[in-house]
């Protein structure tokens, strides 16, 4: 059952089916049927993208404004079933998770898929996690799609194999365990106090908790909280996140980049669901362990970005500083500042999976020596550039090819595409970064919490950590650009592929496109947070949705 048209009820649900199934066939796939598999693994791969539009289209224009979509699969009445929502901001990291997924999978084909036959099955199982985790409303099921894409992160943090990746797995299984312990502790906590998993159900009842069972609830919620934030990277829980993303592969680590998000959005969801300003003695429970817990994470992955000497850990620092940005931000609870924080969100999190794929073309020279390339068995390589330009084409006055050789129009394409990564993820203008940053300080400015007397110290220092750490990326990121193309004279110059550059180039052209449709892209992502911030109508409308009535039996 679902509010909304028939044709979306079951459209919700798509996200999660699609890649699951897809996973399932691949499986039972020989690995002689290669091409197969990736002809199968693209093609829903790229169905899952134009799904997810499809949905964040009607939430956002399909429906009227404020679009909602309940579906129970098992047509069990809220909340003792499994319920799914889709509301503006889970169609959003839908749309993040399949563009991430899409532009991973293309670049694999260049070589990293044929390190392991599991490759494809990994890849489409993340999604399923991903998308379970942003659409699901009660916290039983999120811990399950929590489990189901940390399985997955494991293989592909491991595929290719090699020591550091080992290492670096070990010590991301250990934390992300761990967190996960504290995640089934706490919601067997809250399942003792409130009597429900049902995540609208909990909002519902958190106000008329007991005063003897406060602070068991509370604890609760810092358990769920300690386990979320050190999923997204949340200072002093993310000493893991730059070792691990830095060791894994390319088409990997651009997927790690939405992964990260996944903690949090869980305490978006929660924080702004169970605790708004409404829910009594517990209201805004946690915001200033989010706000200072935040700018220090700001601080910190801007002080990593300042000091780190591989562009790997230099990629994972700026996952750790957009996500203490983001988690900054909605804890002062001002809807037009979270909604500045998520359209940052959404750039920063394109722009971050780029950059982690222009790694390894960069830094190709070097893996070279240090990492052989797979030999022959793994299977075909796939074309150069240079091998499949026509022979009747001149390139230049030489008649050579300029992409696929040793000479600077190699450099000048990686060059560029590193540039608009360091714009938009040190939020300097024209692109994407610098206009959520831009609405973010504006809010910060406009809040009452700097005109007010008990909150102006904390507003001015993220105003500062926001403008400061995007000088502090800045720095690093023309430092590594003047290592890597300014100075690269008797360097070997990394020779391009199509399934390389191309994943690259897509994801670049959707931070353009955040930036050539800003106002549009904003005014979508102040009424997620208008949403958020007033959770009212999405607790009524899950709590009101009833299943779909069996057929009457007629009697004889």
């Amino acid at each position: 059952m679902t509010t909304g048209p028939l044709g979306i009820a079951h459209l919700i649900a798509a996200p999660v089916l699609l890649p699951l199934l897809t996973a399932a066939v691949l499986i039972g796939m020989a690995d002689r049927w290669r091409h197969a598999k990736v002809a199968l693994s693209l093609l829903s791969m790229a169905s899952s993208l134009a799904l997810a539009v499809t949905l964040l289209r009607w939430v956002d224009t399909g429906a009227g404004p404020g679009a909602l979509g309940v579906y129970l699969p098992g047509n069990w009445p809220v909340p003792f079933g499994i319920v799914l929502v889709l509301d503006r901001l889970s169609a959003m990291m839908l749309v993040l998770a399949a563009c991430t997924g899409l532009a991973a999978l293309l670049f694999s084909l260049a070589r990293w898929h044929r390190a392991s036959v599991h490759f494809h099955p990994l890849l489409q199982l993340q999604l399923v996690g991903l998308n379970g985790a942003f659409l699901t409303a009660d916290l039983f099921n999120l811990f399950v799609f929590f489990e189901v894409l940390l399985a997955a992160s494991y293989g592909l943090l491991l595929h290719g194999g090699g020591a550091p990746r080992v290492r670096a797995g070990l010590h991301y299984i250990a934390v992300n365990l761990l967190a996960s312990l504290l995640f089934l502790i706490g919601v067997a906590l809250l399942y003792g106090i409130t009597g429900t998993l049902n995540m609208a159900d909990i909002a519902q009842k958190l106000p008329h908790v007991p005063a003897r069972d406060r602070g068991l609830l509370h604890a609760a919620a810092a358990l769920l909280a300690c386990a979320f934030l050190a999923k997204a990277a949340l200072w002093p829980l993310n000493f893991w996140l730059p070792p691990a993303y830095a060791a894994a592969s390319a088409p990997a680590a651009a997927m790690f980049a939405i992964l990260t998000k996944v903690g949090v959005y869980a305490v978006l969801r929660l924080w702004t669901l169970c605790f708004p300003p409404t829910a009594g003695e517990s209201a805004l429970f946690g915001g200033p362990v989010l706000l200072w817990g935040g700018m220090a994470t700001v601080a910190f992955g801007a002080i990593g970005m300042l000091a780190s000497q591989q562009l790997g850990r230099l990629a994972g620092y700026s996952i750790i500083t957009s996500s203490g940005t983001v988690v900054a931000a909605i804890s002062l609870d001002e809807p037009v500042l979270t909604g500045g924080a998520l359209f940052y969100l959404a750039s920063s999190t394109l722009a971050a999976a780029a950059l982690f794929l222009l790694v390894e073309l960069v830094e190709r020279a070097r893996q070279i020596e240090v990492e052989p390339p797979l030999p022959d068995e793994f299977g075909p390589r796939m074309p150069m550039f240079h091998e499949m330009r026509r022979p009747d084409v001149n390139l230049d006055d030489e008649q050579v090819a300029l992409i696929g050789r040793a000479i600077p129009g190699t450099v000048a394409v990686l060059g560029v595409a590193f540039l608009l990564c360091m714009l938009v993820i040190a939020g300097l203008p024209p692109l994407s970064g610098f206009v959520g940053k831009l609405a973010m300080l504006t809010a910060l400015l406009e809040t009452r919490f700097i005109q007010a007397a008990e909150g102006p110290v904390a507003a001015w220092l993220l105003f500062t950590l926001l403008v400061g750490s995007g000088l502090f990326a800045a720095i690093a990121f023309l430092r590594a650009f003047m290592a890597h193309f300014w100075a690269n004279e008797g360097r070997t110059v990394p020779m391009l592929q199509l399934a390389e550059l191309l994943p690259v180039l897509l994801l670049l052209a959707g931070c353009l496109a955040l930036s050539a449709g800003a106002e549009g892209v904003l005014q979508y992502t102040r009424a997620t947070a208008a949403e958020l911030h007033a959770p009212a109508r999405y607790v009524a409308t899950v709590m009101g949705a009833q299943p779909v009535p069996s057929p009457a039996r007629s009697v004889p």
